[in-house]
């Protein structure tokens, strides 16, 4: 049977390439974006099976009119994906308030929102599947890219807590956290605080060459994760299990070290 899919940010990157997967197996997808026409490849080879909607996730009317669009155009809302957002590059110093404000708006709040709209349909169904784009970003960070990190832990804590909450009714949350990937993430995505001369050496010291994977080979992970009985709460995408193991037995072991310190603060 045909699942239908509400994936945002479908213009381009990861949202592309998983509606196209999702498309090409006979499933029914709602791909928002800000610009549709970006999205008219996608009508164009799959006709009816795909509803095209512009949406900025920021507006949370919008959102929820979307859903329920989707909802009514094909019966069901199956998937939903948070995929859109983008990354701030910035020293936590160099953040303006707008800046920072306009991260955790998209990545966070957009997110909040979409799972909003589309809880309540799938608990009618007493079904259903969530997918948060988190990122490795959304479990370790790096300098200069603080205001990215928190809107990706942020919707990780959420959505541990979700995961619980809707359980009983049939509904399973995956954080999905992709290392990086050729998306034209930093290209096109990315925006950039000013920066302060007194960062400079910090920003050409924590520069950092990443090896980078390819979008398309995500394509079956996602259709495996979607299609499980028992899906993971979290799950990677690409080879950041190494140094994000190795970072999280660095940090039991000062726990550990600290664990005398932290008793004794209980009275």
């Amino acid at each position: 049977m045909a699942k239908t899919w509400f994936i945002t940010g479908s213009s381009r990157g990861f949202g592309r390439e998983w509606a196209d997967a999702a498309l090409e197996r006979g499933d029914h997808v709602a791909a928002t974006a800000r610009d549709i026409s970006h999205l008219n490849p996608l009508v164009e080879r799959y006709g009816d099976a795909v509803l095209p909607l512009r949406l900025d996730v920021t507006d949370r009317a919008a959102v929820h009119a979307a859903a329920q669009r989707t909802h009514a155009h094909f019966g069901s809302l199956d998937i939903a994906v948070n995929n859109a957002g983008y990354g701030h590059f910035g020293m936590v110093e160099e953040l303006t308030e707008d800046e920072l404000r306009a991260q955790m708006e998209t990545n966070f709040l957009g997110a909040v929102w979409v799972t909003q709209a589309v809880l309540p349909l799938m608990r009618a169904q007493r079904s259903g599947r969530i997918l948060q784009v988190t990122s490795e970003g959304g479990v370790r960070a790096f300098p200069g890219i603080g205001a990215y990190h928190a809107s990706k832990w942020a919707l990780e804590g959420l959505s541990e807590s979700l995961a619980q909450e809707v359980a009983a009714f049939g509904i399973h949350i995956t954080n999905v956290e992709p290392g990086p990937y050729a998306t034209d993430w930093l290209a096109r995505g990315a925006r950039h605080s000013e920066r302060h001369p007194d960062y400079a050496e910090v920003h050409e010291a924590t520069a950092v060459d990443f090896e980078v994977g390819d979008p398309r080979a995500t394509r079956d992970a996602i259709l495996r994760i979607v299609d499980a009985e028992r899906p993971p709460l979290r799950i990677f995408l690409g080879k950041s299990f190494t140094d994000v193991a190795d970072l999280y037995e660095e940090r039991l072991k000062t726990w550990r070290e600290w664990q005398p310190v932290s008793l004794a603060a209980f009275g």
